[in-house]
C-alpha cells in the first residue's frame, strides 16, 4: 500500500481552513519531523505528538506540509523533508511586491538554524544559525529576506513576542554570580543569574527560572529564579511545567507588583461623580462555591412605569489596567487565565483579580454595565451602556441560588425567580433564531490537599448556571451591536468581535456517519437546518451512555471561535454581533472592549489602529488555544494519576475513536480515556476501513466501531509517558457482528 493511501486512511475529515490553527499544527508537526531526522515515519510521528496534538491536528499538519511541498510521504510511511529542493512556485510568487520585512513564527532546529513560517509565502524562510538573533523555539519574529537562491533565506530583525520566558532546570552558584542550565533543548544557552536574583536557590538546586533580558550580541540572557523545586510535590511541579511549556508564566514580573502598590480600595468622590450610581439597587453575584474573582453581578428593580430594569454589571478592570503599563503588557501577553484541575494561573495578580476588581459583597466596586428595561412580556424596550458604581448585597453560590429557585424559599426569592423566568424567555428566543444548545456536562476531579484526585464528579448545569449565562450572552450581544456602530465623524471604528464560522460540510457528514452508529439518522442540508438537527439530537441523547461521545464529536465538528475585528457573526449562538465583554478579570479581549467603549463614552476623538487591534485579537486567539491545550494536558495527567491505583481493574466503556493502530475507549464510570492497541484486540490482524471508521479482523471479521460498548481492563497508567493503556476484558459485550 502506498504511503499516501496510508495517510488517507487516517484522514477522518477535511482540514478546516483556519490559517492560525493550521499553522500551529504545521509547526508542531514540522518540528517533530526535523527532530526525528532519518527516523521520521508516520509510525514514529503519531506517538511523539499525541500529547501535544489530536490525531486530527496531526493529519491537518501533515496535509498542509505536503500540500506546500515541505515534505513527501513515501512508501512504508517514511517522511522525507523537501526543504532544500527548488521551490515549485516562482520567486515573484514567494516574495510579492517589494515588501522588505515579514512577521512569522520561528522553528529552531537542533543545529541552531531556524525556519520562519510567514503567512502568504509558499515556503518557510531559512535563517542561518548566526542570524537567529537569540530567537527561541516558537517565538514570533520580524525578519528580512536576504536572498532567493535555492530557497528563501533571511535574518531575524527583532523578537516580537517570546513563546516562553520561563524554564525548568538547575542553577550553578559561583562566588559572584550564578548560571541557570535549562532542561529543555529549546533554550540551549545558559542564563546568567545575579546573586540577588537567586531567591533562595542554592548550588545545584532544581528551579524554575525566567528570562528578564537578552541584549543583542550578548551570548547569555539575564534571568531570575522564580521558584526552587527541591521540596515540591511531583504533581505540583508537573502542573507548573505544563503551564510553562504552553507559554504561561507562573509568577508576575517585579515591575507588575510595583505598579500594584499605587492602587488601594479607596474610591475617590471625583470618580464616583463621573459614574451612574447603582449602589442603592438590589445587586448580587452568582458564582461557583470556590470562586474568588467575581467579575459579574446582576441588579434588578421595578421602575415606576411598571417595567423591570435588569443591570449586568462587569468589573471595570480597565480602570486599573492602564494601556501601556507593565500590568497591561503582562495581561496582554497571557491574554487569558488558565484553569487546571487543581489551580488557576491568573491573567491578573491576586490583588486585582480577587480584591480590587472582584465584585465582593458589601463593598463599593467600579463597574462597566449594560442596563436593560423590559416590559411585562420581557421585551427589551430600552438599553444603555455606562460606567457605574455598585454595592453587591449578596454573594450566592450556584447551589444556593438553585435551591432558592427550586424551593421558593430564601433570600431574594421573588427577584431570583423573576430573573429565571426572564432568562428562559431570552434563551427560547435565542434558540428560535437557530442557536445550538450544547449542554455538555463538565467533568471535575475531587482532590485531596496535595492535589491528588480522589474521584470524578460530573457538574450538571441547572437553572442558576443558565440564568447567569443567558444574561451574560445578552450583554455581550448588545455591546457588540453597539460597538459595530461606533464612529468618529463619518469613519466607522474597528471593534473586537468573537466570531464563529459555519461548520465544514465534510465534518458534518462525518458526524452523521458516527451518529448513525448509535441509531440516529440525521442529515445536514444547510446551516440553519444543521443547528436544528444538532438540537434535536442533543435532546434525544440526554442521559444515555453515548451522550458524552456524541456531544464531544458535535463540538469538534464545529468551527473554532476566535477574536477578530472582521465581524462574520457567531454561528453557534445565531447572533449577527457578538463579543466578549463580561469577563475582563480572566480575558484580555474583554479589557480591550471596555477600553474601546471608554474612548467613545469619554467623547475621545482618538483614532483606533485596526491592524494593531487585529494583532491583539490574534494573540488572544492563539493564547486561548494554548490555554485549552494546557487544560487538556492537565486533565490527562490527573486522569492518569487517578487510575494509578486501579491498574488491573475492569470498567465498562464506549469507543470514542478508531485509528489504524487501535481504539480509544472512554470509561463510563470515571470518564477517563485510554487506548487499546491492535495487539490487544485479538490474535489476528485488523484492517482500518476509512469510509466506515472501523477496525475489522482479517480472519474473524470482528468489528470495532465508534460508539461500541466494550469492557476494558486497565493495563497501565504511566505518568512519565502520559499514557493510559487498556486491554479488552475477558467478558466483553463486543463480539463478532
Amino acid at each position: 500500500m502506498s504511503n499516501k493511501k496510508k495517510l488517507k486512511k487516517e484522514k477522518h475529515y477535511k482540514p478546516e481552513k483556519n490559517h492560525s490553527e493550521t499553522n500551529e499544527s504545521k509547526q508542531h508537526v514540522l518540528t517533530a519531523i526535523r527532530s526525528l531526522g532519518k527516523d521520521a515515519t508516520l509510525k514514529n510521528l503519531f506517538p511523539m505528538l499525541e500529547n501535544k496534538l489530536s490525531q486530527e491536528d496531526i493529519i491537518l499538519g501533515l496535509t498542509e506540509l505536503e500540500k506546500r511541498g515541505k515534505i513527501k510521504i513515501e512508501q512504508k510511511g517514511i517522511i522525507k523533508l523537501l526543504e532544500n529542493r527548488e521551490p515549485k512556485t516562482s520567486q515573484k510568487a514567494e516574495h510579492p511586491g517589494r515588501v522588505k520585512y515579514f512577521y512569522g513564527t520561528v522553528d529552531i532546529t537542533q543545529n541552531g538554524a531556524g525556519y520562519v513560517s510567514v503567512e502568504g509565502l509558499a515556503k518557510d524562510v531559512y535563517i542561518p544559525k548566526n542570524a537567529t538573533r537569540n530567537a527561541l523555539q516558537g517565538d514570533e519574529v520580524q525578519i528580512r529576506i536576504t536572498s532567493h537562491t535555492r530557497r528563501p533565506e533571511g535574518e531575524i530583525i527583532s523578537i516580537v513576542k517570546r513563546a516562553q520566558d520561563s524554564f525548568t532546570g538547575r542553577v550553578d552558584v559561583l562566588d559572584k554570580f550564578a548560571f541557570f542550565i535549562a532542561d529543555e533543548r529549546k533554550l540551549s544557552t545558559d542564563v546568567f543569574i545575579p546573586l540577588d536574583a537567586l531567591n533562595g536557590a542554592k548550588h545545584h538546586d532544581r528551579v524554575i527560572a525566567r528570562i528578564l533580558d537578552w541584549k543583542t550580541g550578548s551570548k547569555n540572557p539575564v534571568g531570575e529564579v522564580v521558584e526552587v523545586m527541591s521540596d515540591q510535590h511531583s504533581s505540583d511541579m508537573d502542573m507548573k511545567m505544563i503551564l510553562i511549556g504552553n507559554g504561561f508564566s507562573i509568577d508576575f514580573p517585579r515591575g507588575v507588583y510595583g505598579e500594584l502598590d499605587q492602587y488601594t480600595d479607596k474610591i475617590s468622590q471625583e470618580e464616583i461623580s463621573n459614574r451612574v450610581d447603582y449602589r442603592d439597587v438590589l445587586t448580587f453575584t452568582i458564582d461557583p462555591e470556590d470562586a474568588k474573582d467575581f467579575d459579574d453581578a446582576i441588579s434588578i428593580r421595578k421602575l415606576e412605569n411598571g417595567n423591570h430594569e435588569i443591570g449586568v454589571h462587569i468589573a471595570d478592570v480597565s480602570h486599573y489596567v492602564r494601556e501601556g503599563s507593565q500590568l497591561d503588557t503582562e495581561a496582554e501577553k497571557r491574554a487569558t487565565s488558565v484553569y487546571l484541575p487543581d489551580r488557576v494561573c491568573p491573567m491578573l495578580p491576586e490583588k486585582l483579580s480577587n480584591l480590587l476588581c472582584s465584585l465582593r459583597p458589601n463593598e463599593d466596586k467600579l463597574t462597566f454595565s449594560a442596563i436593560f428595561e423590559l416590559d411585562d412580556k420581557f421585551n427589551i424596550k430600552h438599553y444603555s451602556i455606562a460606567k457605574t458604581i455598585i454595592h453587591s448585597n449578596r454573594r450566592f453560590t450556584y447551589e444556593e441560588a438553585q435551591q432558592v429557585i427550586e424551593t421558593g424559599q430564601g433570600d431574594h426569592v421573588e427577584e431570583l425567580q423573576l430573573l429565571n423566568r426572564i432568562s428562559k424567555d431570552i434563551r427560547a428566543k435565542r434558540m428560535k433564531k437557530g442557536a445550538i444548545a450544547f449542554e455538555k456536562a463538565e467533568v471535575k476531579f475531587k482532590l485531596d490537599e496535595t492535589g491528588k484526585p480522589l474521584g470524578v464528579v460530573l457538574k450538571i448545569r441547572k437553572d442558576a448556571h443558565l440564568l447567569v449565562e443567558d444574561f451574560m450572552l445578552l450583554a455581550n450581544e448588545t455591546v457588540a451591536r453597539y460597538g459595530s456602530k461606533l464612529r468618529i465623524g463619518k469613519k466607522l471604528l474597528p471593534f473586537v468581535y468573537r466570531v464563529h464560522d459555519k461548520p465544514d460540510q465534510a465534518k458534518l457528514d462525518m458526524f452523521s456517519a458516527v451518529a448513525a452508529r448509535f441509531g440516529y439518522v440525521i442529515k445536514f442540508e444547510n446551516p440553519r437546518q444543521a443547528a436544528e438537527t444538532f438540537n434535536t439530537l442533543l435532546k434525544k441523547v440526554e442521559g444515555r451512555p453515548e451522550q458524552n461521545v456524541l456531544e464531544t464529536m458535535a463540538i469538534r465538528s464545529m468551527a473554532k471561535a476566535e477574536y477578530t475585528t472582521d465581524n462574520i457573526g457567531h454561528y453557534g449562538l445565531a447572533m449577527e454581533h457578538y463579543t466578549h465583554f463580561t469577563s475582563p478579570i480572566r480575558r484580555y479581549p474583554d479589557v480591550l472592549v471596555h477600553r474601546l467603549l471608554s474612548e467613545i463614552l469619554g467623547d475621545s476623538d482618538k483614532m483606533i489602529d485596526k491592524d494593531e487591534l487585529e494583532a491583539r485579537c490574534k494573540n488572544s486567539s492563539v493564547m486561548e488555544r494554548k490555554a485549552m491545550n494546557a487544560e487538556r494536558e492537565a486533565v490527562k495527567y490527573k486522569q492518569i494519576e487517578f487510575l494509578q491505583d486501579k491498574v488491573g481493574g475492569e470498567f465498562d466503556g464506549v469507543i470514542t475513536g478508531v485509528i489504524p493502530r487501535g481504539i480509544f475507549v472512554e470509561m463510563v464510570e470515571n470518564k477517563c480515556e485510554g487506548m487499546v492497541s491492535v495487539e490487544c484486540l485479538g490474535n489476528e490482524d485488523f484492517a482500518y476501513e476509512e469510509k466506515t471508521l472501523r477496525l475489522v479482523g482479517t480472519r474473524t471479521k470482528k468489528k470495532f466501531d465508534l460508539g461500541d460498548k466494550v469492557r476494558v481492563k486497565i493495563l497501565s497508567a504511566d505518568i512519565i509517558l502520559r499514557r493510559i493503556d487498556l486491554g479488552l476484558a475477558e467478558e466483553n459485550p463486543q463480539t463478532t457482528k
